[in-house]
């Protein structure tokens, strides 16, 4: 059983003055084993961190099902959702807007564990334990976010969704604002503590070379659906849709002296209120054909794990 698991999930917005919705995230399905790192990649716009709030329920379905542990927590609100929310929290992509200037750090992790009932007695123990967790030492807990760096401040985000010890986490492009150097010490840090707590998590990214230093499964997103999906290592070695060669040529290659050929591809992502017809993907397409502007591909397997939405592949 997975840990949490999402089938037909939907989401459309109202498209303001003009009378009908867009569809943000169409048909997903996705899966998320208990100690699991899944990558959720594309370029903005393909809907990735709007997957990653409906899946905390920050977010309502427009249809769809999201399962924890197997459990429908689709419907629920209020206080019988409040159990799930304290084993689903999120690290967000700004470190700066993310934590509220005026409050201490100690403040900042009280919070959520006044909101889950924490007895009072365990805070101080608690937020001592985090900010170690994080490299950050308890010395820091009376000084507010804007004496830190950004890295730091993401620190600080990390040890705040950990504070009522969650079993999932969604990271929403945790690391794009950071230094490239600091980059990889927040993800050496979430890679250790996925190792010592245990945790499962959605790694939402645009870049697939951060992804590929923290995933075990990778989905490829792209204007509001998956269209490849597969283990890290056999993505990265063996790309079959267009979309995911092309996101991948751009990706540095971890091996001196090594070059890839690079796809460049045309244009911007189309608006969610304009997007093609049949293969979404085939106006930057280098290989589509007649038949991808007629008929929408849908996702089959290709071999054991590896998924594509591909008429050409």
């Amino acid at each position: 059983m997975a840990l949490i698991e999402a089938r037909g999930l939907r989401k459309d917005f109202d498209a303001p003055g003009r009378g009908r919705t867009v569809t943000a995230v169409d048909g997903v399905n996705l899966r998320v084993e208990a100690g699991e790192v899944v990558g959720l990649v594309g370029e903005s716009g393909s809907g990735k961190s709007t997957v990653g709030r409906l899946l905390l329920r920050l977010l309502e379905p427009t249809a769809g099902e999201i399962l924890f542990r197997g459990q429908d927590i689709t419907a629920l609100d209020g206080e019988s959702l409040r159990p799930f929310r304290r084993e689903m929290q999120m690290v967000f992509q700004d470190p700066y807007a993310s934590l509220n200037r005026r409050m201490r750090v100690s403040d900042i992790l009280e919070e959520p564990l006044r909101v889950h009932g924490v007895p009072k007695g365990d805070w101080e123990s608690r937020i001592e334990d985090l900010l170690v967790m994080v490299g950050l030492g308890p010395d820091v807990r009376s000084r507010f976010p804007h004496e830190f760096s950004g890295g730091q401040r993401q620190r600080i985000g990390i040890a705040r969704s950990l504070a009522v010890e969650p079993s999932f986490i969604v990271a929403d492009e945790p690391v794009s604002s950071l230094d490239v150097s600091v980059q990889a010490q927040v993800l050496n840090l979430l890679a250790d503590l996925r190792a010592r707590l245990g945790l499962a998590m959605l790694f939402v990214a645009h870049d697939l070379a951060v992804v590929r230093h923290v995933a075990d499964r990778v989905l490829v997103m792209y204007l509001g659906r998956i269209v490849e999906e597969a283990t890290a290592d056999v993505l990265f070695a063996d790309p079959v849709h267009p979309y995911t060669e092309a996101l991948l040529s751009a990706a540095p290659v971890p091996v001196v002296g090594v070059r890839r050929d690079r796809i460049v591809l045309q244009g911007d992502i189309p608006s969610p209120m304009a997007i093609p017809s049949g293969c979404a993907f085939r106006t930057r397409c280098h290989l589509a054909e007649a038949r991808c502007a007629e008929e929408r591909p849908e996702l089959e397997e290709t071999s054991p794990g590896h998924w594509k939405a591909c008429w050409v592949r």
